[in-house]
């Protein structure tokens, strides 16, 4: 049984959320050789396809757990996926959904964010404050987070119920969906709104940046949004999301995880996908070393109910 609480108001301390590890449910270990989903890629630029292909599949050949990963790289028409609608407990992924829904609810009514509103969506992604993001999400209401979701094309992301949007159900689908809405154009959100979310997202905290930005160049701006969840069964959720731009490329990568036996095994499994895809599209820049995975989460854990 994980510490986890069932009352949505209250938060656990990061260090205690890392002391205490819940046992890998039965059946995370990988499946089969022949049994599990491979990964698929197609290019545009000759021979960058079978390379990501190979390397993504290196990465996590000796990994357990369940991983599903998306790339999507514009300059080379480049995409590759991997179980790209299986679904997970969002964990604080879904904090970058709740601040697209406030700028989304806020544009049909051409009004610019209270002050209140800027102060709570910048703690609730650059620092994944959980009390912000509960007054947003509670202010917004699930109907409008759906609603969101449906102008979005996000038909199978399902909201957490009962307040807990920790467990919002994401998939890799979904999530590479919203983050081509964040960094292209589009009638869904304002340019404003795509600036203001990437800002806040490339000012998230040193210890909260790993994940999808391992690996990747100092010539590419990195934008980052992740999130862990421990429960009773599959261990912990890690997940990662990123934008990046530079270095010839405009791509983003959504890296999700279950089954892992603690925080940093998962942060291990997103970053050693993540440096093979940095490195396959951007092959004569250097990598930037900035991110090591932290031993202990520095957000307090996402409440949820004990289950």
């Amino acid at each position: 049984m994980t510490h986890h609480i069932s009352l949505r108001a209250r938060v656990l301390p990061a260090v205690a959320a890392a002391a205490i590890l819940v046992p890998v449910a039965a059946g995370a270990a990988p499946a089969s050789a022949a049994t599990a989903p491979q990964v698929g890629c197609t290019s545009g630029k000759a021979g960058l396809a079978a390379k990501l292909q190979r390397d993504i599949t290196a990465a996590l050949a000796t990994r357990a757990g369940t991983v599903a990963v998306g790339l999507h790289d514009r300059t080379t028409n480049t995409t590759c996926t991997l179980r790209a609608t299986t679904a997970y407990d969002s964990a604080s992924v879904v904090k970058v959904t709740v601040l697209a829904t406030l700028l989304w609810d806020a544009k049909k009514t051409n009004r610019h964010l209270t002050a209140r509103e800027n102060t709570l969506a910048t703690a609730m992604i650059t620092k994944s404050d959980n009390t912000a993001t509960t007054s947003l999400w509670n202010q917004l209401g699930v109907a409008k987070v759906k609603g969101f979701l449906a102008a979005a094309g996000m038909t199978r992301t399902v909201p957490g119920s009962g307040g807990y949007w920790g467990l919002t159900r994401i998939n890799v689908t979904d999530e590479q969906k919203l983050l081509s809405l964040i960094t292209a154009r589009n009638t869904v959100l304002s340019d404003g709104s795509r600036t203001y979310v990437l800002k806040l997202m490339g000012q998230v905290v040193s210890s909260q940046k790993w994940g999808t930005p391992a690996g990747a160049p100092s010539s590419v701006s990195v934008h980052v949004k992740n999130g862990w969840l421990q429960r009773a069964t599959r261990g912990w959720r890690v997940h990662s999301i990123g934008a990046f731009k530079g270095g010839g490329h405009d791509y983003t990568i959504t890296v999700l995880t279950d089954g892992n036996s603690s925080m940093s095994y998962g942060v291990n499994t997103i970053q050693a996908v993540s440096k093979v895809i940095h490195r396959d599209l951007t092959p004569t820049e250097t990598a930037a070393t900035r991110y090591k995975p932290t031993l202990f989460p520095q957000e307090a854990a996402v409440a949820v109910p004990r289950r």
